[in-house]
């Protein structure tokens, strides 16, 4: 992972860390819950983007690589791969 990415994740991930704590503290306290759940989409949606980012990453390390490789069957596992994360990202 390229620096720059690997800071930016760490950066959202302890974001996060707060927003989650926040959360919780809502539901000691019984907030409405709608609240509450409008908090935890804000924190999906932030985990979303620490995934495209992290993914983006991939692309430019990995993917690139595999493409430009002549390695046929690591092209393809590659694919595979992201194909996979496709479909299980689609279940949330």
């Amino acid at each position: 992972m390229k620096q720059n990415v690997k800071k930016e994740c760490l950066k959202r991930m302890n974001y996060l860390r707060g927003h989650l704590e926040g959360v919780r503290k809502m539901i000691e306290k019984d907030s409405y819950c709608i609240d509450i759940i409008k908090q935890n989409k804000g924190v999906i949606n932030a985990l979303h983007k620490v995934n495209e980012l992290i993914l983006g990453g991939h692309f430019d390390t990995c993917i690139i690589g595999a493409a430009l490789g002549r390695n046929k069957k690591k092209q393809h596992g590659m694919v595979k791969e992201l194909m996979g994360i496709y479909k299980t990202s689609n279940k949330i």
